[in-house]
């Protein structure tokens, strides 16, 4: 999963794109990014700057698209083409600095509902053998009651309609997904569901966990959120590339205990470091102060962290954090944390691990907007208490004790995290962070000017190249 924010650096160095090879499997370009319904659009909307956003394996068409896209509606194009946070995110921060008036979103997407700007989604129409697909589906279902949702990739969406109609004769019970761009209009009906983009009526009387579900698209992020989050229904998967159907065998069960141990990491921890994972999603500014309150209130210290596209590089310049949390979309919210430094968590994890009043159901929640006052999974927090009556706990990890109820906010003029010392002989006082503290014993400080110390000397003829493969090293590799 930590692929979807980091890469190779040395792959994406010596990486050569050729605009020929990458269009050439798709054919026509103006059917696959739907050139007419962009155009339409853009006039429809009067908008004079357009921003297109690609992910990397379509940037290779991102000229031709934005020339053609120019002349047919006499706006200026704008191309995105290295996104501040995950690529299925609308990016509005870099469209804004160019001034755009809407932005054109091209390749895979979450759906997530955006703030400012007026968006198009354009997933490029991949193929899908319906065929195939529909045997597929007839072979993980036999029987011709069984109840199953099928759910597909954006990039998928368009053949829908016809597997439907394939389908829909044989099963009576079979219910198909419609994409959502953004919030739907008006409340949900009972029997509803809304989540991820999609929307689907369940009729039966006993609810979703009666269906089956029936993924197409190849394995990924999307397809893991959809397990853990109807993680009581059964799962079957076609993925198109290999035109192969089969019952999906990931162990639900086990990704939820290895998150509920990322839980239990998140009551023990003192310092949580909030990572910023997207600017465009509607909601992200309320979570952020949400979880800053959450925080609060349970005695930990928490700095707010805007790194981009985290990795475990990154991250580890934080030696002082014990834990991180990303506040991101829904598709990019599971960050395999296996190989960084300090474990990351979910909003939903850390509301559960900081919240008391929040209780696991056995539902799992990887939209933070669910957690928002008003929103359907809306816990209010239980009424501060006083540090001298909090109840306390014993941590499952390290068999410490620690107070696991709100206390009061502090009410000093100080914030929490600082302390008052002398700094000098003078006796002024200094206030000092533990954070800088933390900083102050390290070994590595930084650059230091050590001026009059340096001999000086005349320049000469450094190193040319790059640093995996300096011109002089050829001959030794």
């Amino acid at each position: 999963m930590a692929a979807a924010f980091s890469s190779d650096g040395e792959a994406a160095l010596r990486r050569e794109l050729s605009a020929a090879v990458a269009a050439a499997p798709r054919g026509d370009l103006d059917g696959f990014y739907e050139m007419g319904r962009a155009a339409a659009f853009v006039r429809d909307g009067g908008f004079r700057k357009v921003a297109l956003q690609f992910p990397d394996e379509l940037l290779a068409d991102a000229v031709e698209v934005a020339a053609q896209m120019e002349a047919a509606t006499g706006a200026e194009m704008y191309v995105l083409g290295d996104t501040t946070y995950g690529s299925c995110c609308v990016d509005e921060v870099a469209a804004e600095h160019v001034g755009a008036e809407a932005v054109l979103h091209y390749g895979p997407a979450c759906l997530s509902p955006c703030r400012k700007l007026p968006v198009l989604h354009i997933f490029g129409q991949q193929p899908l053998d319906v065929g195939r697909c529909t045997e597929a589906f007839r072979e993980l279902y036999p029987e011709r009651q069984s109840r199953v949702v099928v759910l597909s990739d954006v990039v998928y969406a368009h053949a829908m309609g016809e597997l439907e109609q394939q389908l829909c004769p044989e099963y009576p019970n079979i219910i198909f997904s419609r994409l959502v761009c953004g919030d739907p209009p008006g409340p949900a009906v009972p029997g509803e569901e809304r989540k991820f983009g999609r929307q689907f009526l369940v009729e039966a009387a006993g609810g979703l966990q009666d269906y089956a579900m029936f993924y197409v698209g190849a394995e990924g992020l999307v397809l893991t959120s959809f397990m853990l989050t109807w993680n009581r229904c059964p799962f079957s998967s076609f993925n198109p590339v290999t035109g192969c159907g089969r019952r999906e065998t990931l162990n639900v069960n086990r990704a939820l205990m290895r998150r509920l141990y990322l839980v239990e990491r998140a009551r023990d921890a003192g310092v949580v470091g909030i990572l910023v994972g997207t600017l465009g999603v509607a909601g992200y500014l309320t979570v952020l102060q949400h979880l800053r309150e959450l925080l609060c209130r349970a005695g930990k210290r928490s700095y707010t962290l805007a790194v981009g596209k985290p990795n475990p590089a990154k991250l580890a310049n934080f030696l002082e954090v014990d834990i991180f949390v990303l506040v991101a979309c829904a598709q990019n919210s599971l960050l395999d944390s296996s190989d960084f430094y300090r474990p990351v968590v979910t909003p939903y994890e850390l509301e559960l691990a900081c919240n008391p009043a929040r209780e696991w159901t056995g539902n799992y929640l990887t939209d933070f907007r669910d957690l928002l006052p008003g929103a359907c999974a809306h816990v209010e927090l239980p009424p501060a208490v006083p540090a001298v009556e909090a109840v306390p706990d014993v941590s499952l990890i390290t068999g410490k004790m620690r107070a696991t109820h709100p206390c009061d906010p502090p009410t000093s003029q100080l914030p929490s995290s600082t302390a008052l010392a002398c700094r000098d002989q003078t006796r002024a006082l200094a206030q000092i962070s533990p954070a800088a503290s933390f900083l102050e014993s390290r070994s590595w400080r930084g650059l230091e000017q050590q001026l009059g110390q340096t001999l000086v000397s005349k320049a000469v003829q450094g190193r040319r190249g790059i640093a995996i493969a300096y011109e002089d090293e050829g001959c030794e590799q």
